[in-house]
């Protein structure tokens, strides 16, 4: 969260700083608990924030071994849980680039014990693996289990709207009894929509993307080709570009997209945009990894579905994550959390700063 962990200082820190300033006081001063759960570091991914946090705040922090666990891949939740009362989910890294240089999106949840409940089981099987020559059990404690998921879901009223909500995760060997696996969740949030699905995420392969050899994984991407052929449903679909987009991408969002341009007459309505967050000084374009619309998230006529993943196989396969699902009836209006999704996919999707596949490729590629 402070800006000496890059090559670039900013005045833009500031919130970052001033956040994990807070941390400090909290654990020092407050004696307040806190116990971190970080990813294994890596050569470009030091960890001198949890370092501090531990030496100067009594912080318990912990590493989990996502190669040794799994063979590959690594912890890409983002999550807050405070006094398993109130959480935070969502695509921003707990990074000072994540609040004030990337475009995000989150989900928090206040006085609501039952499901930070069920959020804490999650974070305490991260707790669990997060130890020297841990093993993924082969049945985990039935402490981690948990009665909620897609077809027993909690009822709970988010500003005034009773809405069925349950919390996936990923991979599936961190999922123990009862708790909904992450891709499964994106399949039927996908499968039930009528009328559309409007999706936002920062990349979308229908594959594997860092594993070697790569592996076709088209388990979203069948499920979003039926939804448009079959039934007819409305899908927009807003991904990213910065500097670190592959260019492998647009094949496969032209692919989508063309589903549309050959078979007009059956009228599937499938489109594709770019967004783009621009860089106005040299300052910001000097920012490693920033400026992106980092979002990961899917909103239909019934459903609300934010998540900490991108769509492509390897973070639903071998990578940690974590979705909140929100089901049910809309009222359509602000304090309807549905609806408040809906309302930033549209103003990005008609932003000036969101491109149609074809100008994007014509133009900036």
């Amino acid at each position: 969260m402070n800006d000496n962990d890059v090559p670039v200082q900013d005045p833009s820190a500031w919130e970052g700083e001033q956040l994990f300033k807070d941390l400090v006081v909290a654990g020092s001063v407050k004696n307040i608990t806190i116990r971190i759960v970080q990813s294994k570091p890596e050569r470009n991914a030091p960890v001198n924030d949890t370092l501090y946090l531990a030496k100067y705040a009594n912080a318990d922090v912990r590493t989990i071994d996502f190669a040794h666990l799994f063979g590959r891949g690594i912890l890409h939740t983002k999550m807050w849980l405070v006094d398993r009362k109130h959480f935070y989910v969502g695509s921003a890294n707990l990074d000072w680039r994540s609040f004030t240089q990337v475009k995000e999106m989150g989900a928090t949840i206040q006085q609501c014990s039952c499901l930070a409940a069920d959020m804490g089981k999650i974070f305490d099987a991260y707790w669990y693996l997060a130890v020297p020559d841990a093993a993924v059990p082969s049945t985990w404690n039935i402490s981690l289990t948990t009665a909620y998921n897609a077809d027993s879901p909690m009822v709970v009223d988010f500003n005034g709207t009773n809405y069925q909500t349950y919390l996936s995760s990923s991979p599936p060997p961190l999922c123990p009894a009862g708790r909904e696996k992450d891709g499964d969740a994106s399949v039927r949030i996908i499968n039930e929509s009528q009328q559309y699905i409007h999706i936002a995420v920062m990349d979308y392969y229908p594959t594997t993307q860092f594993v070697k050899p790569r592996t076709y994984w088209p388990v979203i991407d069948d499920a979003i080709r039926a939804a448009a052929f079959n039934r007819r449903v409305q899908v927009r679909l807003l991904v990213s570009y910065w500097n670190h987009t592959y260019n492998e991408m647009f094949l496969y969002l032209h692919s989508l997209q063309d589903l549309q341009t050959y078979t007009r007459f059956l009228k599937i309505n499938i489109q594709v945009k770019l967004f783009v967050v621009p860089a106005y000084t040299d300052a910001q374009r000097n920012i490693p990894y920033s400026r992106v619309n980092h979002n990961k998230y899917m909103v239909t006529e019934k459903t609300a579905y934010i998540g900490t993943s991108n769509w492509s196989g390897d973070y639903f396969l071998t990578t940690g994550g974590i979705g909140l699902v929100i089901h049910g009836s809309s009222l359509g209006n602000h304090s309807d959390i549905r609806q408040q999704l809906e309302d930033v996919f549209q103003r990005d999707w008609y932003s000036e700063h969101a491109f149609s596949l074809d100008h994007f490729n014509t133009t900036m590629s």
